[in-house]
């Protein structure tokens, strides 16, 4: 695709994360952008702002005239999460207008750039954005398309902090709808491979062939890093690297030792020799993980020592994961992305290690009713680690509802005790009431609406 011949975007569905960012990249570019998406949210009056134009009406007059008029110098962008039934959709397909799938458009961008892609079933998004802000004052000029919004810029798309010979995009590689496999990277990361997306992948075994292409999607001569319990059947010539929490990998941590803000510093074993004195700016095991991780990326890619150990702490986090709302002597608040199993059980494992002692009290949003169907079990068994668990009903996405299926579903499995079922209207209240210690809420759907309502209870 010549770029240089299409002057106006219109993303459907420009709200999300993912299209969100791209969206920004062409803004930033000089593309003239124009969106729609279903309701307004934060992050749409933030693109509004910065000049992109979002219609909230699902109905061709919100179409504007100027794509209407000029089809040949115009793209119209999607994702799967898109219902068939769209209106705005169903008309650029009638009309044939180029359409483009959003990973498809990230990959022909990523042709432009040498790209490190970093994959995932969880940890994608925490890897990728502390590896963009290391990378970014590198010696490259790095772009981040990143998965959540960055705290130390307040985007989830990273601008070069200056001009240098090599351009870099530190992308996110989503597995969902195999998108992923229309990326061709110079370094891939795989966090971790667990069963998810039933709905699109038959079983684990076909998610995992689904990876293994992506790794040989990798370019000839180019750089595997891997989470060390990771197997796959790998071959060709690629560099292969692993990391590791503590067990003995490429990169893994020693002298590994919680400050008092739930913040770790450690030293870092590297195929070169140590890196001393790492301190992480999020809190919790699980990001220590994600921090060698990113620091793997960073110190393949030649970043050094120095470079690596100002920017991992002064790397503030990200919107959404162990994101503290309140911290005071008698009340903590914590609200973080985890929708699977592995997430919450790494999530909840990290709150109980810090706050030992500690009455932890969660809000769960289950995510899709498949998810809910395929591991209702996993998720009773990670749930049962609170003290107590408030559920909300399942927020559906892209989902109709499965007969049978509910929140209740979950709800039957738990052996915890303090356990029960609230609407969204009554969650703040109800947690007013039953005076928690350390609060979680969990969850990919809306669950980040009720925020501010629950802050109100508690400030």
């Amino acid at each position: 695709m010549d770029f240089n011949q299409l002057h106006k975007i219109y993303f459907i569905g420009i709200g999300g994360i993912g299209m969100s960012a791209l969206a920004r990249y062409f803004n930033s570019i000089g593309k003239s952008v124009y969106g729609y998406d279903r309701t307004e949210t934060t992050l749409t009056k933030k693109l509004t702002d910065e000049g992109i134009q979002i219609s909230y009406k699902d109905n061709t007059d919100s179409i504007p005239q100027i794509i209407l008029k000029d089809k040949e110098s115009s793209i119209i962008i999607y994702t799967p999460a898109i219902p068939v039934e769209n209106t705005i959709l169903n008309y650029f397909k009638i009309n044939n207008f180029k359409l483009y799938k959003r990973a498809e458009l990230l990959g022909l961008i990523t042709k432009n750039f040498k790209t490190f892609a970093i994959a995932g079933t969880h940890g994608k998004t925490s890897v990728s954005t502390m590896a963009t802000h290391i990378l970014k004052e590198g010696n490259y000029a790095c772009y981040g398309f990143l998965g959540g919004i960055s705290k130390n810029t307040d985007s989830n798309f990273i601008l070069p902090t200056s001009s240098k010979a090599e351009k870099i995009a530190v992308v996110e590689a989503d597995e969902f709808d195999r998108s992923f496999l229309h990326l061709h990277p110079y370094i891939g990361l795989i966090t971790s491979i667990d069963a998810d997306h039933l709905d699109i992948y038959e079983d684990k075994a076909d998610l995992v062939k689904s990876f293994e292409q992506f790794v040989k999607n990798i370019k000839q001569n180019g750089i595997l890093i891997y989470k060390k319990d990771i197997t796959l059947q790998v071959s060709g010539t690629l560099n292969k690297f692993s990391y590791s929490l503590t067990d003995r990998a490429d990169y893994h941590a020693r002298n590994l030792k919680m400050n008092s803000n739930g913040t770790y510093c450690f030293d870092l074993q590297t195929p070169k020799g140590i890196i001393v004195n790492l301190e992480t700016g999020m809190p919790g095991k699980i990001n220590v993980e994600n921090a060698i991780a990113a620091v793997a990326l960073a110190h393949v890619a030649g970043i050094s020592d120095d470079i690596i150990r100002i920017q991992l702490q002064s790397f503030r986090g990200i919107k959404r994961r162990f994101d503290f709302q309140i911290v005071t002597e008698h009340f903590v608040f914590i609200d973080d992305y985890a929708h699977h199993p592995e997430e919450l059980k790494a999530f909840i494992s990290s709150v109980k290690e810090i706050f030992k002692g500690k009455k932890i009290t969660g809000v769960f949003q289950p995510h899709l009713f498949t998810r809910t169907r395929d591991f209702a079990d996993e998720f009773a068994h990670s749930l049962d680690m609170l003290d107590e668990l408030v559920l909300l009903d399942i927020y559906p996405a892209r989902e109709k509802p499965i007969k049978g299926i509910s929140s209740k579903t979950i709800f039957d499995k738990l052996n915890l005790e303090k356990k029960s079922i609230c609407t969204k209207d009554e969650l703040p209240g109800y947690l007013k009431e039953s005076k928690p210690e350390v609060l979680v809420t969990m969850g990919a759907g809306d669950i980040d609406k009720l925020i501010e309502p629950i802050k109100n209870e508690f400030i």
